[in-house]
């Protein structure tokens, strides 16, 4: 394999993962795979669904930027083109792929109820993309059975076989097919749970939401979604949530909010926010 076995520190965490691809090369391949998705499934672009779905993705990409901006990193997501579907599916499903591209399907909106619950699901997949999960799984990838380059991976999957651009979905989390499964581990899950509910603070929603949101996904029975595929038993998540997460993300939001120190680069983030958007 041509790539360099490399790795990288992820500022959110403090945690040094797996990195055979850079983010410049990723984000070209998920993009064009993001495309070619919204070509072949019923975006629903009008209404008041599709409204909060893309209301809602703006605030976590704000909240995104100015939680970076706060922990010294004001330039992370500066190659993140942010983008927002609501896809009529009755999959209960959600995800988010590496560089901001996030897909809700209609079939969650019955479960999520209202828009602080659907923030619970969009802050969970963002930061997934946030912390790197995709990156980490598609470079596990490059070591087992993919078989793409890291070198050249936009190239690679523009002109690959259906079977791996399958793949390389599935290394991301969207769904699984062909018979291969690659969800994301239960401590991804976890990570994603925690740092989601600290991102959907920041922006403004309510983390005790996720507890009855949380509740009626494990409550779905013989209609268990692959969404739940592998992450934690919803007693164990709970008392995590409430024990956990809940408190911190409360904590966390309202010190960035309200930090005086931290004012010039609040101010800061809402500046890169706008320079982005107007690109």
């Amino acid at each position: 394999m041509a790539a360099l076995l490399t790795c990288e520190t992820d500022p959110l965490t403090g945690k040094t993962t797996l990195a055979l691809v850079s983010d410049s090369e990723l984000f070209a391949a998920s993009f064009d795979q993001y495309a070619q998705f919204l070509n072949e499934n019923q975006v629903v672009k009008t209404g008041s669904n599709a409204e909060m779905v893309k209301r809602l993705g703006e605030n976590i990409k704000n909240a995104a930027q100015r939680w970076y901006t706060y922990i010294g990193e004001p330039n992370y997501l500066k190659d993140y083109k942010w983008e927002y579907n609501l896809v009529d599916d009755p999959q209960i499903n959600a995800w988010c792929l590496p560089g901001g591209k996030i897909v809700v399907y209609t079939g969650i909106l019955p479960v999520t109820e209202n828009e602080d619950a659907l923030a619970t699901v969009m802050g969970h997949e963002v930061a997934h993309a946030l912390l790197n999960h995709g990156k980490q799984r598609v470079s596990v990838g490059f070591l087992q059975e993919l078989g793409l380059m890291a070198a050249g991976l936009a190239a690679s999957l523009a002109g690959a076989d259906e079977n791996t651009q399958t793949l390389f979905l599935a290394a991301l989390g969207i769904g699984a097919t062909v018979g291969v499964a690659l969800p994301f581990s239960r401590e991804n899950e976890s990570e994603a749970d925690h740092y989601g509910l600290i991102l959907m603070a920041i922006a403004g929603y309510n983390p005790e939401e996720s507890v009855p949101f949380w509740g009626r996904m494990a409550a779905q029975g013989s209609r268990t979604p692959e969404f739940l595929s592998t992450h934690p038993d919803p007693t164990t998540r709970i008392k995590d949530l409430r024990d956990k997460s809940i408190p911190e993300a409360k904590r966390k939001a309202a010190k960035l909010h309200l930090d005086p120190l931290k004012k010039e680069s609040i101010l800061k983030a809402k500046k890169i926010a706008a320079e982005i958007n107007n690109q």
